[in-house]
C-alpha cells in the first residue's frame, strides 16, 4: 500500500517495489494516480489504483478494504500523501494550516490507525510514514508544513512501542531536497518571498549546502523505504532516518 503514489516519491517508491515483486495498491487524491498503475501494469507488473483521500476515515478504511480483497493481505503501508504551502506568518490562513495538517498529520494518523488493525491479525507489518526535513528543523515561511511533519515523527514513535509486540515495525523517513513537483514549486515560492531568485537559483544555493553537492531523487528514497519494508530492518522500529546528502546529520 502506498498513498501518495501518483507521482514524485510515491511513484518512485512504486516502481521500486515492483520491481521486487510486490503487488501494489497505489492510492492518492487525484487521478493521474490510475495512469501511474496503469504504467506499471504494462510493464508487467500488479498494480491497483484507488482514488482516496487521506483525511476522510471512511476513504481510508475503503482503501484498505479494497486492498485485502484483492490480494488478502497488507505486508507494508508507506504513508507518503504530503502536501505544502508557503506564506509570510501574517499572510497564512486558518485554512491553509487546517489542510496542511489534516493531510500530512492526520492522513498519517489514520492510515496508521487502520493499517494496524489489518496486520496485527497476522501479528507482522511495516508501516513507514513520510515525514521531512522539516521534521529536524523548521523552515522559513511553514510553521504548519513543519509542525505538521514534527507530528509525523511523534505518531511514529509512539506507534512503534505500542505495536512493537505485534509484530509490526514503525519507521519514518526526512527526505531532504528531492527533484520532485513540490520541491518545484518550493524553489518558486520560496525564492519569490526570499529575494529576487530566478527559477532554480535559490534551489543551487541550497544545493550547494548538501555536503553531497546533489539533489536527492524518487529513487534514492524507495532504496530507503523498500530496506525499512525488508526483513534485513526486522530489528528496526521507531526511527526517523534522514535521507538528504547530510544536509541534516543525526
Amino acid at each position: 500500500m502506498i498513498t501518495g503514489a501518483s507521482r514524485g516519491i510515491g511513484a518512485g517508491i512504486a516502481e521500486r517495489f515492483a520491481q521486487e515483486g510486490a503487488r501494489l495498491v497505489l492510492s492518492a487524491n487525484e487521478d493521474q494516480v490510475h495512469q501511474t498503475a496503469e504504467d506499471l501494469r504494462d510493464k508487467g507488473f500488479e498494480a491497483i489504483s484507488v482514488f482516496a483521500d487521506v483525511t476522510s476515515k471512511a476513504d481510508v478504511e475503503a482503501l484498505f478494504a479494497k486492498a485485502e480483497q484483492e490480494y488478502g493481505q497488507i505486508d507494508v503501508s508507506v504513508h507518503n500523501a504530503g502536501f505544502i504551502t508557503i506564506a509570510k506568518l501574517e499572510d497564512l490562513t486558518e485554512a491553509e494550516w487546517d489542510k496542511v495538517m489534516a493531510i500530512n498529520t492526520k492522513g498519517v494518523f489514520l492510515c496508521c490507525q487502520v493499517a494496524a488493525s489489518y496486520m496485527r491479525k497476522r501479528h507482522y507489518g511495516r508501516i513507514i510514514n513520510t515525514a521531512s526535513g522539516q521534521a529536524r528543523q523548521g523552515f522559513i515561511y511553514t510553521p504548519h508544513y513543519a509542525a505538521s511533519k514534527f507530528g509525523v515523527v511523534g505518531i511514529t514513535q509512539s506507534l512503534a512501542k505500542e505495536l512493537a509486540t505485534s509484530g509490526i515495525t514503525v519507521n519514518a523517513i526526512c527526505p531532504g531536497i528531492i527533484d520532485t513537483d513540490m520541491w518545484a514549486y518550493n524553489d518558486t515560492v520560496w525564492g519569490k518571498l526570499l529575494g529576487d531568485y530566478q527559477p532554480g537559483e535559490l534551489m543551487q544555493e541550497w544545493v550547494d549546502n548538501i555536503p553531497m553537492k546533489r539533489v536527492g531523487t524518487s529513487s534514492d528514497v524507495a532504496a530507503l523505504v523498500s530496506f525499512l519494508a525488508s526483513d534485513d530492518a526486522a530489528y528496526i522500529t521507531g526511527q526517523s532516518i534522514n535521507i538528504d546528502g547530510g544536509l541534516f546529520m543525526s
